[in-house]
């Protein structure tokens, strides 16, 4: 075969690709305008601070992650928040000794791990935060999540974290909600869990569920309304420049868009062309 004909049909395969990438984006829908959501009502918003309101007056909190693979902003955001607020103590954890990597960037140093939390803390924390992970189904980290729930506390999926938390067991037959993204396959993996539309955060009995990764400052305002009073979640939420925290959302505002799936292909690109 000479050189040519190589040449000519790599280019035909190159178009053929190229017609049907933009086919498939022109296919795509527009981006999608967020509808403006009422108020939540107040029973509502009551009944999730109840359910989030300590059994102690300064709440022991933990944030678990895996050494090799947290996600980055859902494992640092709510550790961030919660150490500024200063109404818990609050602990970063790994499954074993050594820094956490985290996705897409960074390593940091927890302040423990799962086994040294245990022989510290026999009686189990408050609270636990479970970050998205790299794989849903790492069995210590499994393991240390349902042994927590056993001894009482409740259990906070962030993200793409309700993965985890569902992996565990202990989100069958309860209400809870996700990052759109992986709302499918969580629903498919745990058919009995039931979805709940337009609230960024769900707490049913002990355990509560956040949308997408942002949504974890809403959620942990919450929970230091929950804990310490409305005051002081408005003062933490002026630091952060929020107005409000509130559990109100436009769910069908978030799906795969044309606008989405341009930024990833830029992204794919980018990568390609970084400096060394």
């Amino acid at each position: 075969m000479s050189l040519r004909i190589v040449l000519w049909s790599a280019l035909g395969v190159f178009l053929v690709l190229a017609a049907a990438g933009a086919a498939w984006l022109l296919s795509l829908p527009s981006a999608s305008l967020a509808a403006v959501q009422p108020a939540i009502d107040a029973k509502e918003a009551e009944a999730t601070l109840a359910a989030l309101k300590p059994k102690r007056q300064r709440p022991l909190i933990a944030i678990i992650g895996v050494n090799d693979g947290t996600e980055t902003t859902d494992y640092l955001m709510p550790y961030g928040i919660l150490r500024r607020a200063d109404v818990a103590d609050v602990v970063a954890l790994a499954t074993r000794p050594g820094p956490v990597q985290l996705h897409p960037a960074l390593r940091v140093e927890p302040d423990t791990t799962i086994a040294a939390f245990d022989a510290e803390h026999p009686e189990g924390a408050d609270y636990v935060i479970v970050p998205a992970m790299m794989r849903d189904d790492d069995p210590d980290v499994l393991r240390w999540i349902r042994a927590q729930s056993a001894k009482g506390a409740m259990v906070i999926g962030v993200c793409v974290g309700a993965t985890v938390v569902g992996a565990s067991g202990l989100l069958d037959g309860k209400r809870a909600t996700t990052h759109w993204y992986s709302l499918n396959e969580l629903r498919q993996k745990h058919p009995t869990i039931r979805y709940v539309a337009d609230r960024r955060y769900v707490v049913d009995r002990n355990v509560a569920t956040t949308t997408g990764i942002t949504a974890s400052m809403p959620m942990m305002l919450t929970l230091i309304e929950a804990i310490a009073g409305r005051d002081k979640a408005e003062a933490v939420a002026r630091d952060l420049g929020l107005d409000h925290w509130d559990a109100r959302h436009d769910s069908g505002a978030f799906r795969f868009t044309r606008p989405f799936a341009l930024t990833a292909i830029g992204n794919t690109l980018a990568f390609f062309n970084h400096e060394q």
